[in-house]
């Protein structure tokens, strides 16, 4: 467990020595390493695959943009892919798997694709696999399936927690570099209410990685500094391991915060993973910092190539050299900060390549030229180099850094479709003009690279903000730091050579497929994106995207900004589902709704069902039933034979009030409400503004000026949200207010023909509800059982004589026991959902399953009760020829032919046509066994189906395989004259 390449100095804590595993191997660092870094100091070089071609790949980075060491961390179900190495934080234990890799990482079978990689080109399959046909299914579509995706999942349940959270700031500093450090400092020190977040462990930024003084101490010891003054500070929150994902409207911020990820599984006990916040900010500050960018040339992927700013950061912070002998590829002087650093740790620098003019004095060797190619399967071993001169060179090294110049992180900025402005003294795009509402940028996320100008900028954006929110804010003094400008050429690639030079180290993107993509037309850079698959990595582009920039600029022969940039979008680096979810898993998943019956209907056994977010009865077993079809069956009949009593509370409830509410729902509706009286209910056909039923229910009037509508339990919400649309924008000069009230009533059905005689047993005296008194169609305000107020409707689902009784939701349970001790005397039965849903195919009625969102009034049978008199939402649209012709869908029933069931969702044949699309002529929507026809029967939509009763037609069903001969008739298996429900 020698750690080779660990060098003196460092963040690090070598009195806390950390055992960890990296593919079955067993190895050591130190607390305050990343798996990444201790991996180098261990001298693995060699971390992952890359997604296409299988290569070998390295580090690149030192931080979230790290395109290649994609890590399997854990074991078990707290196995977790796609972990980046540079950001994942040693821990005891840590178990660290490569991924995209078989059989294993240094032999890789499926690196026979790089063989092939001429084939396996930019966009080769859009191509590839249109031809033959009928390889698609068989062989392209298994093979694709298995080669696709990074990583696997362990497929168990995860065992984490994971919260969610809310706060409230002034300012949200993004970043703790010297920018957010200083700006989070001068509104603090101001009194205001800040919120500094980093995704780093350690917060400072690259003072924690650069080898510079601040106010006469260095980088590092000088943001401990004032972190702990922050920290002081009641008004301060400092939040480490937090990433800001997006910016979204009115100055909300998502982030998460990395909990417990850093500690062992032994810790994590009681502690969630992972907590998603929303952040609501007055004013938000983005110090983000920036990214270096690489410079392609061939075979510039070797493992032991990076950043240049990487392998310093891996020296000063980490105390890892990446390699015993170093060479610095770069276009710009702050690569000379790296052979610095480097030289100062005892790393041996051998050359500085630079292909500029005019290079900097150095103590090291500097070679005016370029990197024209690298050798070293799984990890560099020399670097060819075309001298200035026209001489070529071959440097013996193991590792090579790479800087191509910096770009500032302004993805955030871009989140509400700002576009960046291009600035050529650094050779960068940073934020432009067009930024959420309330941000700022400081620092070098807004080009301004010296610590000097992230300092001066940090203070001035956190006075600006604070100004802007009428506070009184003292500028800070600002610390003595180095000023040093940015010196820089321009350089993107080398030319020479025919090897691959790649951009998008993950997705296998090179410069010879930007320029494919435009021979073949895709110039624009959305569609480079999506042809190449440039940029959509799992680092977005943060990466590759310059490279791919300038390469088609150069190409098109258009500037870099007039070539322009895709949009950056949330999130800014990848999140967790399990984040995303937070506690809303399994059971809370979502919201379950009770019915005021549901712990009476518990105890009698009562199976259940979820019905959107209800749970409601789905049948009541008793002793001897074994199968849920005797319980159904069991229910239906007595319903039709005596009196049952099923909870409707879930159906939607929507209280209409003003004196213009009869006209409101005239509107709303496609018939007449206008003059229906007080103390009757009416069906009512909802449809939308194209003329398709959007719900069924009825309507209520229990006063001049007050209705109860009823809508399907699954259209409650939308519907009322519709109201609400109609109310408020369509029909604002009306008076009439609404309002949901389905949690404030418990509601019953009460159905059969004994349920006359069971209501008035429990209905105070002084209401007559006889069949005179109150007839089909009838309401009312009453009381029951000595003075409970109640809403009594006469109104059935079932097609028997029935009722639903309302009271208040306190009083539901109440009423279940009261009414079932009432009705004893009649056999009274509680039915659920299935029996509902067979009492309500036999009699022909439409639901969820007719009301699908393709039908108009016409396919239902229900053209007439569109008003041509009166103006509605979708009357006009619902005449379109396609909607109402004659020979369109009509809603019809079905019997099967046999002893089989009819599944819903099978398709309608003539009989003996070919089962193609062509001959489709609809298909069944709702199928049951019903007990009273000793038959499975059916509803569905049939083309000219109201012409064709007695025809049989074909019912297939292709997903079984099997095809039933079917009866057309009508709809209303029972009582189709409708004199039970009337009696």
């Amino acid at each position: 467990m020698t750690q080779t390449h660990r060098i003196s100095g460092g963040l690090i804590d070598r009195n806390l020595p950390i055992s960890f595993s990296f593919e079955g191997e067993r190895l050591q660092g130190f607390a305050g390493d990343t798996l990444a870094s201790a991996l180098l100091a261990n001298g693995k070089r060699l971390m992952g695959r890359s997604f296409k071609y299988h290569r070998p790949r390295g580090v690149i980075s030192s931080g979230s943009e790290e395109p290649n060491a994609l890590m399997h961390i854990g074991d078990g179900a707290y196995r977790t892919p796609n972990t980046r190495a540079t950001v994942a934080e040693l821990y005891n234990g840590m178990v660290a798997q490569s991924q995209n890799a078989w059989p294993s990482l240094s032999f890789d079978a499926m690196g026979i694709n790089d063989l092939f990689s001429n084939f396996l080109t930019a966009g080769f399959y859009y191509k590839t696999f249109m031809w033959p046909r009928a390889f698609w299914e068989k062989l392209y579509e298994p093979i694709i399936r298995k080669a696709a995706g990074l990583g696997s999942l362990s497929m168990q349940d995860d065992p984490d927690v994971y919260d969610k959270g809310f706060l409230h700031c002034d300012l949200l500093v993004i970043g703790a570099g010297p920018a957010g450090l200083m700006a989070a400092l001068t509104a603090g020190r101001a009194g205001a209410q800040v919120i500094l977040a980093d995704e780093d462990f350690v917060m400072g930024g690259r003072l924690n990685s650069e080898m510079i003084e601040i106010g006469g101490q260095s980088g590092s010891d000088w943001a401990k500094a004032s972190l702990a003054e922050l920290s002081s500070l009641p008004n301060v929150r400092l939040m480490a391991r937090t990433t800001v994902l997006g910016a979204f409207d009115h100055g909300i911020f998502s982030a998460v915060e990395r909990v417990s990820d850093h500690l062992p599984l032994s810790q994590r006990a009681g502690r969630a993973r992972e907590t998603l916040w929303r952040i609501y900010a007055k004013r938000s500050l983005l110090c983000a910092g920036a990214t270096e960018r690489m410079i392609a040339f061939s075979n510039n992927d070797r493992p032991g190539i990076m950043q240049a700013g990487a392998m310093r950061a891996y020296a000063n912070r980490w105390a890892v050299s990446a390699g015993q002998k170093v060479a610095v590829f770069a276009n710009n002087d702050d690569a000379y900060r790296t052979v610095r650093d480097l030289t100062a740790k005892g790393v041996e620098v051998v050359a500085v390549i630079d292909p500029r003019e005019a290079v900097p004095d150095s103590p090291i060797r500097v070679i005016r030229g370029q990197v024209i190619d690298s050798k070293g399967r799984l990890g560099l071993k020399s670097v060819r180099v075309r001298k200035a001169d026209g001489g070529v060179e071959t440097l013996a090294v193991d590792a090579l850094a790479v800087s191509g110049g910096w770009n500032p992180n302004l993805s955030l900025t871009s989140h509400q479709r700002g576009r960046p402005d291009w600035r050529d003294d650094i050779a960068a795009f940073v934020p432009g003009p067009n930024l959420p509402v309330g941000m700022a940028v400081a620092g070098a996320a807004a080009g301004d690279f010296s610590t000097h100008a992230a300092l001066q900028s940090g203070a001035a954006m956190a006075c600006e903000s604070l100004v802007a929110l009428g506070q009184t804010v003292t500028p800070a003094t600002l610390p003595k730091a180095e000023d040093a400008p940015t010196q820089i050429t321009p350089f993107w690639y080398v030319g020479e050579g025919k090897a691959r030079k790649w951009l998008d180290f993950q997705n296998d993107v090179t410069v010879k497929d930007v320029k494919l993509a435009h021979q073949e037309g895709f110039e624009s850079v959305e569609h480079l994106k999506r042809y190449t698959t440039l940029g959509m990595a799992t680092d977005q582009g943060k990466n590759a995207n310059m490279g791919g920039l300038a390469v088609m600029s150069e190409v098109t022969g258009q500037s870099i900004p007039q070539t322009g940039t895709t949009i950056f979008r949330p999130p800014y680096t990848p999140v967790s589902m399990g984040a995303l979810a937070g506690r809303s898993t399994g059971e809370d998943f979502k919201p379950t709704r009770l019915t005021p019956s549901h712990h009476w209907a518990q105890r009698q056994g009562a199976v259940f069902v979820e019905v959107g977010q209800w749970l409601r009865a789905q049948w009541f077993p008793q002793p001897g039933e074994t199968h849920w079809r005797q319980s159904v069956d069991r229910e239906a009949l007595a319903v039709r034979k005596s009196v049952g009593v099923c909870d409707v509370t879930t159906l939607g409830k929507v209280d209409v009030q003003g004196k213009d509410a009869a006209q409101f729902l005239n509107f709303v509706y496609a018939n007449g409400f206008a003059k229906l009286p007080v103390g009757k209910t009416r069906y009512g056909l909802m449809l939308r503004e194209d003329g398709i039923a959007m719900d069924d229910g009825t309507a209520a009037r229990l006063a001049e000026d007050h209705f109860v509508v009823t809508t399907t339990t699954a259209n409650a919400g939308p519907v009322y949200r519709h109201m609400e649309f109609v109310r408020q924008c369509l029909c604002p000069d009306l008076d009439v207010q609404l309002i949901s009230t389905t949690d404030a009533w418990a509601q019953y059905a009460v159905a059969g023909p004994n349920s006359r005689k069971l209501l008035q047993k429990i209905v105070d005296p002084e209401f007559d509800i006889s069949n005179a008194a109150f007839p089909f169609m009838g309401c009312a305000e009453i009381t029951v059982c000595g003075g409970i107020r109640a809403r009594l409707f006469r109104i059935s689902f079932s097609g028997e004589l029935a009722y639903e009784i309302a009271v208040p939701t306190r009083y539901g349970e109440s009423l279940i026991e009261v009414l079932m001790q009432a009705g004893a005397e009649f056999d009274v039965t509680p039915y659920g959902t299935e029996a509902l849903g067979v009492l309500r195919i036999e009699k022909g009625h439409a639901a969820g399953n007719e009301l699908n969102g393709q039908t108009a009034a016409a396919h239902l049978g229900m053209a007439r009760m569109v008003s041509t008199k009166k103006d509605s939402i979708g009357a006009v649209m619902t005449r379109r020829s396609e909607l109402a012709k004659d020979d369109g869908l009509r809603l019809v029933g079905f019997e099967s032919m046999g002893a089989e069931i009819l599944p819903a969702g099978s398709h309608l044949f003539a009989d003996g046509a070919a089962q193609e699309p062509a001959n489709d002529q609809g298909w069944l929507t709702s199928a049951c066994y019903s007990p009273h026809l000793g038959k499975h029967i059916a509803l569905g939509y049939l083309a000219r189906g109201s012409d064709r009763i007695g025809e049989v037609v074909d019912a297939a069903n292709p997903v079984e395989g099997k095809t039933l001969k079917a009866r057309v008739v009508s709809a209303h298996f029972i009582d189709p004259e409708g004199a039970r429900l009337r009696d």
